[in-house]
């Protein structure tokens, strides 16, 4: 049936004039300011749903800076934890000033944004303020993943500039290319021009966020080399292990947390029905099977790598538990929205499987990745991207992404080889885009002699050398302990008080 506008004339004529035109055009008004009462309503749902989300994300920066912390020596934790919170502080700025605009400013052509420079004419196209916060979180989180392969041998000033040149400009122009409307590559692409007919579809980015971080980690720890004692010149490998496994613990539980806001609040309105009035058939529904394969695709992969690091191994590791479950929420990212809750487990015991894989070749290679972040995020998301091209459904993917019912979907559920394809470019595009920009920054600094830190520093740690002391306190003043000669921490001796000297030598000269 057409719809037809209240008007008086209308109103009248269907009940036989029984109403004056006054009468009706009053009843009229107040049908028109009940409908936009209800469309206010549904703005301000949709936009407290999209800021709680944001809130989500953003505490998954207290989960880095835990599963962070927990994962390096203690002797290098004040300096871990300062990176994590100048990321977000640093990539706040940038992403205000230049990143959202060149991610989401519209119109502008694929490649990069062009407008809301420091949000400039902002809110507009479509856009509020709760979407850039929601963007900044995300944004930063890529800049998170990158901290970690880097960590335990990098100069503070190169962590400020990468942070910065990650969120202000690498990252902004990947997510433009596969979300934004304008995007090239994108799935909501609003000329109906879609690559391959379908666009990418990486939801919530495994491809965009979890790969971008993971790459450019991959490209500062290759170019930094690993940290000293890592390899010996036999090349075998020997285990710099973390201090502090319930960090470990507690950083997991956190970003499993602001899983939920990542992956579910991707969709960022609640509001919206699939099916006639009273189906119960809506984005609501949507949210709640999104949270659901999220959680399946992390514990089955946090089980996974328990049995497989046990037959490996012959130990319970908790540490390699907790990466596996991390891996199985990376790669389960892209596809969260599309798939039915049986694949999304599917998902998550290959993840596992590539994530012990590409720790086993990063040892052969004298990788380093303090966090494996390289392998996690790039393997594990890199995998994400191929899922989703496999398993996405066709129902799904007409809800989440409308207006095309021919649109290509996952290759074993009968929809083709062409979204396949689209991913195969995103994975290659990724790559290619961040090993460059990055790259290139890395070395750049590497030659100007802003990257590593010195020898010396190193062995000594980050803590006592560039921050003023360690994150930790340890005393011990129990004499029978002293008598003993038994050391301390740090191989201090247990009668001497661990503080920072008031001048260091050649400390003037420390960036």
């Amino acid at each position: 049936m057409a719809d037809q506008t209240c008007a008086a004339a209308l109103l009248g004529g269907a009940t036989a004039g029984n109403l004056t035109v006054p009468a009706a055009t009053f009843i009229c008004s107040q049908f028109a300011s009940l409908s936009a009462q209800m469309t206010d309503a549904t703005s301000a749902v949709d936009t407290t749903y999209l800021l709680f989300s944001a809130y989500l994300v953003f505490a998954m920066q207290l989960g880095f800076a835990m599963l962070c912390a927990g994962s390096v020596r203690a002797k290098n934790t004040m300096n871990i934890m300062l990176t994590n919170v100048l990321d977000a502080a640093a990539g706040a700025v940038f992403y205000y000033l230049f990143g959202f605009a060149f991610a989401f400013g519209t119109p502008s052509n694929g490649f990069i944004g062009r407008h809301f420079f420091a949000l400039k004419s902002f809110p507009g196209g479509g856009l509020d303020y709760s979407h850039f916060l929601y963007q900044w979180a995300f944004a930063i989180a890529a800049a998170g993943i990158t901290s970690g392969s880097i960590a335990e041998r990098t100069q503070f000033v190169a962590y400020l500039v990468y942070s910065s040149f990650l969120t202000g400009f690498v990252y902004p122009i990947a997510s433009h290319w596969f979300w934004s409307p304008d995007g090239w590559a994108s799935a909501s692409r609003t000329d109906g021009d879609l690559l391959f007919g379908s666009g990418v579809i990486d939801f919530a980015g495994s491809g965009v966020v979890h790969m971008v971080g993971g790459i450019a980690g991959l490209c500062g720890a290759l170019i930094e080399g690993p940290r000293i004692g890592r390899f010996d010149q036999s090349n075998r490998s020997a285990a710099l292990r973390g201090h502090s496994g319930t960090l470990v613990v507690l950083g997991t539980f956190l970003l499993w947390f602001g899983w939920y806001g990542f992956n579910p609040g991707s969709f960022t309105t609640i509001l919206k029905s699939y099916g006639p009035a009273g189906s119960s058939n809506g984005q609501w529904s949507a949210v709640g099977r999104t949270a659901v394969t999220t959680t399946l695709a992390g514990c089955s992969a946090a089980l996974t790598t328990l049995f497989g690091k046990r037959v490996l191994s012959g130990h319970w590791n908790v540490t390699d538990v907790c990466n596996g479950l991390l891996g199985g929420l990376a790669a389960i990212t892209a596809g969260c929205s599309v798939v039915e809750p049986w694949a999304a487990i599917v998902c998550g015991v290959v993840a596992a499987m590539v994530l012990i894989g590409c720790n086993r070749l990063a040892e052969r290679l004298r990788y380093d990745d303090p966090l494996e972040a390289a392998q996690l995020h790039g393997g594990c998301g890199a995998w994400g991207v191929i899922f989703t091209a496999l398993f996405a459904e066709k129902k799904y993917v007409n809800q989440v992404y409308p207006g095309n019912p021919d649109r290509p979907y996952g290759l074993l559920m009968g929809g083709g080889g062409k979204l396949l394809a689209a991913h195969v470019i995103q994975i290659l595009v990724i790559v290619g885009w961040v090993s460059f920009t990055m790259g290139a920054l890395f070395y750049v600094l590497k030659k100007m002699g802003l990257l590593r830190i010195s020898a010396e520093d190193e062995m000594e740690g980050m803590d006592l050398t560039r921050h003023g002391g360690f994150a930790y306190v340890y005393h011990d003043e129990d004499l029978s302990a002293n008598a003993s000669g038994t050391e301390g921490f740090m191989g201090k001796s247990a009668a001497t008080r661990v503080r920072p000297a008031s001048s260091a030598p050649g400390s003037a000269d420390r960036v």
